[in-house]
């Protein structure tokens, strides 16, 4: 059975690792920029387990604009304690749990926790490849993203939660 909790810093070997198993390294958050987040966003940082095995994350800063800027990837924040825009900045599987509704469990928990603290949106950006995911679980496709993050074209995505 899954289990969805907040993240705790020794968590962190096991993140790294799904990480880059999903993104590629110029995309892959670091084990610096985990660090940060478990640091100062822990209440907006989440993994599922399986039998105490970490099996996804996802995990965003709370910010002020209605969309994703790539100083959040190093810049860090404790996130404010009810309402702006919950992002997120990541969201893995590990390979051989994908296709197993993990990725849309900790959607749904993510978004029921952002509602929970008075959030305007979701936001976040995503690969083309993506798009279509995202708007089965009711994410409106807003663009090109100006992101340059790994190099590559994001589009920006966000769902109004209020």
């Amino acid at each position: 059975m899954l289990n969805i909790r907040n993240v705790k810093m020794k968590d962190l070997p096991e993140l790294v690792v799904i990480e880059h198993l999903c993104f590629t390294k110029e995309e892959a958050a670091t084990k610096e920029a985990f660090e940060k987040r478990i640091q100062f966003i822990p209440d907006s940082f989440f993994v599922a387990e399986e039998e105490g095995v970490i099996v996804g994350l996802i995990n965003g800063p709370v910010i002020e604009a209605a969309y994703i800027t790539d100083d959040l990837f190093s810049n860090i924040k404790a996130n404010p304690t009810s309402g702006g825009h919950q992002t997120i900045l990541g969201l893995a599987v590990s390979p051989q749990y994908q296709k197993r509704g993990v990725a849309s469990a900790l959607l749904a928990y993510f978004e029921n926790e952002a509602r929970g603290e008075k959030r305007k949106t979701i936001t976040l950006t995503c690969k083309e490849n993506l798009i279509r995911f995202y708007e089965n679980f009711g994410y409106l496709n807003k663009g090109v993203s100006n992101s340059e993050h790994g190099g590559v074209v994001w589009y920006n995505m966000s769902k109004e939660l209020q």
